[in-house]
């Protein structure tokens, strides 16, 4: 019974480390890869470009931002941006709207590289 418990109990500790690890990404390193989007995106709350203001976007429901009309990919998601939800998205947005929503994605630029999201991602929930 003890034995069960702590194994229980290991797994947990384990993976709530590894969560924890997982999008270890340095925001100050994130903010230079997020020169690569600045032409469509911001991180100012309000200010939409031709993509929409990505201010606050970590937990956010996807194809929300208030003010941006011009979705049309993420029209009607029904999720929310996760870590990992952005972590696949910016591997190939394109491809992963397809598979996840049948549409596509205006967006073009992809992160190849996993520690550019890493990074990215911890740039995005700094903002």
């Amino acid at each position: 019974m003890y034995v069960r418990r702590f194994l229980a109990l290991s797994l947990i500790v384990t993976i709530a480390a590894f969560a924890n690890t997982a999008f270890a990404g340095d925001a100050k390193k994130g903010k230079k890869v997020f020169n690569k989007c600045k032409a469509c995106h911001t991180v100012k709350a309000g200010k939409n470009k031709v993509g929409p203001s990505l201010a606050g976007i970590v937990g956010k429901k996807a194809g929300t931002v208030k003010g941006f009309k011009k979705y049309k990919g993420l029209k009607g998601a029904g999720w929310n941006w996760t870590e990992a939800e952005l972590d696949a998205y910016l591997t190939n947005p394109k491809k992963y709207l397809k598979g996840k929503t049948g549409k596509k994605s205006a967006m073009v630029l992809k992160l190849k590289k996993k520690k550019d999201r890493d990074n990215v991602i911890a740039y995005l929930k700094a903002n």
